[in-house]
């Protein structure tokens, strides 16, 4: 949804006065505003009247609003910018189907952009998110040096463009697996300023929040982020289950943690999660099956692992995570 119509209506005596404004939904910025004040006489009269008036109005606002978005192609090179189009779309992919493939093929097509386009800011955010990919799926041989990647990378966007919310979306995720909370919270938020309506930001926020020790503050944020975003992500429902999680709220979390496994089956740390709340809520048998399942999909995975890596800000909450998979079994 790329705009947002919204009014109010007043009425005063025999006078009706109805207030609109055009709302662009990406950036939160106020495209057009009208006013109608009209005899309240026959009201359904007025009400088609109104509507006509806001329609004709509309289809020239969003015209024009589309054109000025055209205008501000980001470079000079279409080719480049072509290439960074088909990088997001196989970006998308590569984060909602869990491919490693496409992360791989979004990787090479930023990469071309920026041979084309050395300036351009967009393209190196893009490469900067395929390399974070690749140190949240584990897929690269060396997470550690992927995740370095991807913030020096996010940097070198941000310098080239100030403005691109997404960069300080990747600093936040970078800083939250290095364990600097403060640090991850300050740039979520300042995303979040860079573009109020983008829904992203907000579960970002939230699964950082969550991991700093305010899980019901992270709930709010992700909750927010899927009303901005009905279509929302199979990742927004997998942190949900983790914020109702380390809320305690076992009984809540178990649904959002079955539908994110069943939407991301490949997806070990979905495995993880809903192993954490059978075990915590007694179901000992089903919390067992999906270790295994774990197990499967992260070999290497163990309890030094989950101490060493996860961002729990307080070492409490880390430990009743550990005895809850210490108790499914893992060793």
């Amino acid at each position: 949804m790329r705009y947002v119509l919204e009014g109010s209506v007043r009425r005063a005596e025999d006078r009706i006065r109805v207030t609109t404004q055009l709302i662009d939904a990406i950036t939160g910025y106020h495209l057009w505003s009208e006013r109608y004040d009209h005899p309240l006489k026959d009201l359904f009269a007025l009400q088609d009247e109104i509507v006509r008036q806001i329609v004709a109005n509309l289809r020239v606002e969003v015209q024009e609003a589309e054109l000025e978005r055209v205008r501000r192609i980001p470079t000079e090179n279409l080719t480049a910018y072509d290439l960074a189009l088909r990088g997001r779309e196989s970006l998308l992919r590569a984060w909602n189907e869990t491919s490693k493939e496409a992360n791989a093929q979004a990787r090479q097509l930023y990469e071309k952009a920026i041979e084309l386009d050395s300036l351009y800011a967009q393209a190196y955010v893009g490469l900067s998110s395929t390399h974070y990919a690749d140190f949240f799926y584990h897929w690269s041989p060396i997470p550690a040096q992927s995740l370095t990647r991807a913030e020096e990378l996010a940097r070198q966007a941000l310098l080239l463009d100030g403005s691109l919310p997404i960069a300080h979306r990747t600093l936040s995720e970078v800083a939250l697996w290095k364990k600097q909370h403060n640090q991850a919270v300050s740039e979520a938020e300042q995303a979040m300023t860079l573009d109020p309506n983008a829904d992203e930001s907000y579960d970002t926020l939230g699964i950082i929040q969550v991991f700093a020790g305010r899980p019901e503050e992270g709930i709010k944020l992700i909750e927010k982020a899927m009303r901005l975003n009905p279509r929302y992500p199979p990742m927004y429902i997998f942190h949900l289950s983790i914020a109702y999680r380390v809320a305690e709220r076992y009984a809540e979390a178990l649904a959002p943690g079955k539908k994110a496994v069943a939407l991301t089956p490949n997806f070990g740390p979905a495995h993880w999660n809903l192993t954490v709340i059978y075990s915590e809520l007694g179901r000992l048998e089903e919390a067992q099956a999906e270790l295994a399942e774990v197990l499967q999909l992260q070999p290497a995975m163990s309890l030094e692992w989950v101490r060493k890596n996860l961002p729990f800000k307080d070492p409490v909450v880390l430990e009743r995570q550990l005895a809850a998979l210490r108790k499914a079994g893992l060793k």
